[in-house]
């Protein structure tokens, strides 16, 4: 696994969405990324996974992208395919980005499943509770109980010397679920002070997930395709 950057922007923060419950994480940055005006400065290579990229309307859509925003100098790191049983990997990986942009804190997008049928809650996790409860006041709830599984419970877990904030916001089910993303961006936005507007939010999250959902579906069926003719070949 091999980070590569060729650009790096210093005092940063670092906002991570991997592919998790409801695609929260992913939906989320590619959203940032179509909203916020960004250039890719990286990406992550791993070797894991089948060498293989996704053409999404004559643009290269890479496993793991770098991106950084000038304006509120911000890092996010976008994610469609991290492959299997590598979350470690990843956080070292995420860690070492953290300390080679002298980043003040990384800040995950999680999704995670709704006891009832309503959802739409956002909670968080913050090693620095106090200052997050401030900013977060009536918009997110702390979490109190829970398991966290994935690249951001590997970062809480290690040794990181940034602060890691985690937010997680309900999805019915595992589907992609934009507006569990909607929400986590709203949140996300309270947090960080970009000043998005929220009233477009839902509508454009729904078109990404469609595109994701689309992306998502080839890049499992050409791993398949691939792995059925390694094995024959084999």
């Amino acid at each position: 696994m091999k980070l590569i950057l060729k650009k790096k922007p210093k005092n940063v923060r670092i906002v991570e969405g991997f592919p998790g419950f409801g695609l929260i994480g992913t939906i989320a940055t590619e959203f940032l990324l179509e909203h916020l005006d960004t250039e890719k400065i990286g990406s992550v290579e791993i070797d894991e996974i089948p060498a293989m990229i996704a053409i999404h309307q004559n643009r290269v859509v890479e496993p793991i992208s770098i991106h950084y925003n000038k304006k509120h100098n911000i890092v996010i790191v976008h994610a469609i395919n991290i492959g299997k049983n590598l979350s470690w990997k990843l956080a070292d990986v995420m860690a070492d980005l953290a300390k080679q942009l002298s980043a003040k804190e990384i800040i995950s997008l999680e999704g995670v499943g709704s006891p009832n049928a309503q959802g739409g809650r956002i909670f968080y996790y913050s090693q620095d509770g106090k200052a997050t409860e401030n900013k977060l006041k009536n918009i997110a709830f702390p979490l109190m109980e829970g398991i966290i599984v994935g690249v951001t419970g590997a970062l809480l877990a290690k040794d990181v010397s940034t602060p890691v904030v985690a937010l997680f916001a309900e999805a019915k089910s595992n589907l992609p679920d934009s507006k569990a993303a909607a929400n986590i961006i709203t949140a996300l936005d309270a947090y960080v002070g970009m000043k998005v507007d929220p009233t477009p939010l839902l509508a454009q999250a729904k078109e990404f997930e469609q595109k994701l959902k689309g992306i998502i579906k080839k890049t499992q069926k050409a791993e398949e395709i691939q792995e059925d003719k390694l094995s024959y070949v084999g």
